[in-house]
Formats: structure tokens, sequence, C-alpha cells
């Protein structure tokens, strides 16, 4: 008796198919995917591709995008038009604001120039009233004594000048570059007095105890009067320690800083002779003999 020969069988194992009474009828592998597979195989909704099919949706939807383009179109036209018309009353308003201002700075500097010339008069003044006393002419050199020192009067001696500006626009990868703060002018005047500065100007400003070095929008005022760059900060000392002061300072270790992490630019000089003047928004309001 020989064996029937063996049924050829698949690679792939067929899917096991419960008997009639066990378990009902036999359900796809993919039965709990039929919202998904609905979805793969019918993306676009039945009713509007029979509309797209009629030629319906296309003409609608081609309507209302070139409605929408020309509100977009008369929206820009609209802008340009109230921009154009702005333009010159823009301009004439920037350029009345800096005359202006222009006209305010060379007033001020005409005012400036005339309460200088009204202090050394009064200084003159006085000295002719006081006459030949002994108290009064202590008085008299103990006010001389601190003119320079209160910047009441204009001073001339040694001393260093430090150059600060800004970052340079390939110093960042933004080409922003970092800007010098009224902070960052402040810290170095301090930094001058500190090592041992006699007078200290920026730009030609006197710095006294009541100077006020502000930020006024992208400006930086000493006096609420504007700055410009670079940044000249002249300060009479001892030409032979006030730089070794000021390095070792903390406003030397700021501006190191400055320089070789932000790209600013801080150099240090030495002069034989600089001249800084008065300031002039001072006055003598009270003084009182020794002893």
């Amino acid at each position: 008796m020989t064996a029937s020969p063996a049924a050829p069988t698949s690679a792939r194992p067929r899917a096991r198919v419960p008997a009639p009474g066990r378990g009902g009828p036999a359900s796809p592998a993919d039965a709990s995917m039929d919202l998904l597979l609905q979805i793969i195989r019918q993306p676009v909704d039945p009713d509007y591709a029979a509309a797209t099919a009629r030629g319906v949706a296309p003409s609608r939807r081609h309507w209302l995008l070139g409605v929408i383009a020309v509100v977009v179109g008369v929206m820009f036209a609209v802008a340009a038009v109230q921009t154009n018309r702005a333009a010159p009353a823009l301009q004439s308003e920037r350029s009345d604001l800096i005359d202006r201002v222009q006209a305010a700075e060379s007033q001020q500097d005409a005012l400036r120039a005339r309460a200088t010339e009204l202090t050394e008069e009064n200084a003159a003044l006085r000295a002719a009233a006081l006459g030949g006393d002994a108290t009064a002419q202590q008085l008299e050199r103990g006010i001389a004594a601190l003119g320079p020192v209160t910047g009441t009067v204009a001073v001339t001696g040694p001393g260093v000048v430090v150059v600060v500006d800004d970052a340079a626009e390939q110093a960042t990868a933004d080409g922003s570059g970092d800007r010098v703060l009224d902070l960052d002018l402040q810290i170095l005047a301090n930094g001058l007095w500190r090592a041992g500065a006699e007078a200290v100007a920026i730009n030609g400003h006197r710095l006294s105890s009541l100077t006020a070095i502000r930020s006024a929008g992208d400006a930086i005022t000493v006096d609420y009067r504007s700055l410009n760059r670079p940044y000249r900060v002249e300060a009479i000392g001892d030409p032979r320690t006030l730089p070794a002061g000021l390095a070792e300072s903390a406003a030397g270790a700021w501006w190191h800083d400055l320089e070789q992490n932000r790209g600013m630019r801080y150099e240090l000089g030495e002069s034989r002779a600089l001249t800084l003047p008065a300031d002039p928004g001072l006055a003598l309001r009270w003084a009182e003999v020794p002893g």
C-alpha cells in the first residue's frame, strides 16, 4: 500500500479559519483598520468628487481665488498710495525736528560759552573785592585749589587718552555688532577717577560730581548733550601710573572683556599736554573758611 503524495504547501501559512459553530464566520485580518483603509482608498468626499466631475467646484474655486486676489491687490494699492502721500509730510517733520535740535544745540553752546565768561569775570571781581586781607587771600587760594577738582575752571596737563567705539559689523554673525552703552562710559570714567585722574572729559565735555551720563534713544548724552562716535575720553593725571592703575581696576577688566570677547574698540594712549574745558553748569554757591 503506497502513500498518496503530500499536497503542496505554500511558504506563507494561511490564516486559521474557525469552524462553523465555533466563533461564527471568518473576519479579514485588517477588519480593525476599515476606517483607515477607507480614508486611504477614498480621500475625496464622494459629493465633492461628483461636483468636480461635473465641473462645478473648479469654476467656483477659480472665481473665489480671483475675488481674493482682487481684494488683496486693492489693499496693497491703497497702502502704497497712503505711504506715498505720507512720505513728504514725514520727511518734512523729520527735517524740521533735525533743524530744531541743531538750533537748540547751537543755543546751548552759546549759553555755555557765556556762562564760562561770566565765571571768569566773577572770579576777577571776587579777587578785587577781597583785597589784601589775609583771610580773604586764604579763601581765594582754597577756591583756586578746588576749582580744577570740581571742574569750575579749565585745566591743562599730561595724561591719557582712551578711545572706545562700537564693535565692527563683522564682529558678530548677524552683522549687528555690540554697541557702547552709557554704563560702559560710566564704568570707564569711574575707573579713571579711581586710577588717579585729576580731571576727565568725554568728547570735550568736562565731567564733575554733578555730570549725568545717560542714554537717550540710540545716543549717549553727557549733561543732556548727545555724543558722536567714536568716544574720546581724556584724563589728566600722572601718565606713568594712570595706565597701569586703569588696567588693574575693575573698569580695565570690564573693557578688556569687551575688547576681547565683543570685538569693541578700546585704545589707550598717553599725551603730554591735554586741555580740558570747565564745566559751565557748575557755580560756587556756598563757601566756608576752615577753622
